[in-house]
């Protein structure tokens, strides 16, 4: 029961230090924070992860898994580049940024899509040889 006390005491601390750190930016910049993201995530991120959704309930059960697992994988490496994807900044020392986040990006999604493939295609070939010994 003490515990969940100091857990309590815990928390409402760190909310204390994230409204005196949010009171020490300007105003104006904090609502255009909030407000786009909000309209970030309602207006586009929801009903793009909905629609997927869909589409992800609308496949084959044996695809589901793999197609769930590249999406997540493949979000969170979009979510990871995006920043230096979208504004790349004047880097005037060429090994502090050596590669071509871009082309890495589209690399990386493209093995995780590959991936998903090969698993899928395992799951094929043991449904298989499972039907071919009954």
């Amino acid at each position: 029961m003490v515990a969940r006390y100091v857990v309590g005491a815990c928390g409402v601390a760190l909310m204390g230090l994230g409204v005196s750190l949010v009171w020490a930016q300007a105003p104006w910049d904090v609502a255009v924070w909030l407000v786009g993201a909000v309209v970030l995530h309602d207006g586009l991120i929801a009903p793009l992860v909905l629609l997927v959704g869909l589409g992800v309930a609308a496949t084959r059960p044996g695809l589901r898994g793999p197609l769930r697992a590249a999406l997540v994988t493949g979000g969170c490496l979009t979510a990871i580049a995006l920043p230096d994807i979208l504004r790349p900044g004047p880097f005037t020392n060429a090994t502090v940024v050596p590669l071509d986040y871009v082309r890495n990006w589209l690399v990386l999604l493209g093995v995780v899509g590959a991936g998903a493939a090969l698993v899928v295609l395992g799951k094929r070939l043991r449904a298989r040889r499972a039907r071919r010994r009954e």
